[in-house]
């Protein structure tokens, strides 16, 4: 496959408006920490909490948040989605963590990758941006790759932004990304969703969820007009 063929960025820049509604996120974990961190920011994220650094702070729920975030405790890959995360580096190679469980799962997926980061982004994709593209299966027929570090096997610093910055950028690629056929959002329904930064990276389990809350708010909380 292509850069041509699939394996797009999305033309943020030239949407139609949208409904608010956001896709279901499915929090995963294998480990206990990142599991009780990810409960506690879904349960923020679906009663209208706001995510800040020091915690949560209780705000009016937004319509069209709520009832679209669980949690599962086990690999990203036994949940029934649309799509998966990558929370890789800025050149597409997939070679250790979840990114290496997702290149053994679907053979290619690592090319197709780095085809789209060099087709789209001149060979490096920067923190804050994602590509889309398809994994050779019928589920999960998408693979959302959204950096959590420039370098492989970055370690982050403990006051990075990094684990917003992709789940920010994986959230408006759902709302605003296109496929050839059509928006990403009329293609993926539910989005499974790794630790972003959490095993080779190093970042705290509750700094990634709150980073994750706070970045589903900003995209899906409804509270800067389109």
């Amino acid at each position: 496959m292509t850069a041509d063929s699939g394996t797009h960025t999305g033309r943020e820049g030239t949407h139609p408006p949208v409904s608010p509604r956001s896709p279901e996120l499915v929090l995963c974990a294998v480990d206990e920490p990142l599991a009780t961190a990810w409960t506690t920011a879904a349960k923020a994220m679906t009663t209208g909490a706001s995510p800040r650094a020091g915690g949560f702070a209780t705000r009016t729920p937004q319509r069209g948040v709520a009832g679209r975030v669980r949690v599962h405790r086990g690999s990203v890959l036994d949940v029934v989605a649309q799509a998966v995360v990558s929370p890789a580096n800025s050149y597409g190679w997939m070679r250790g963590g979840i990114d290496a469980v997702y290149a053994r799962a679907f053979p290619g997926v690592e090319q197709h990758v780095r085809s789209a980061v060099l087709a789209f982004h001149g060979g490096e994709l920067p923190i804050g941006e994602a590509v889309i593209v398809a994994t050779g299966e019928a589920e999960p027929a998408w693979l959302i790759s959204a950096p959590t570090m420039r370098e492989p096997g970055e370690l982050l610093p403990p006051d990075t932004v990094h684990p917003y910055l992709a789940a920010r950028a994986v959230f408006l690629k759902w709302r605003d990304g296109e496929l050839d056929h059509g928006p990403v959002r009329e293609s993926v329904e539910t989005i499974a969703m790794p630790g972003l930064g959490t095993g080779i990276g190093g970042v705290d389990p509750a700094t990634c969820a709150r980073q994750v809350a706070a970045a589903w708010d900003d995209v899906f909380g409804n509270r800067h007009p389109r």
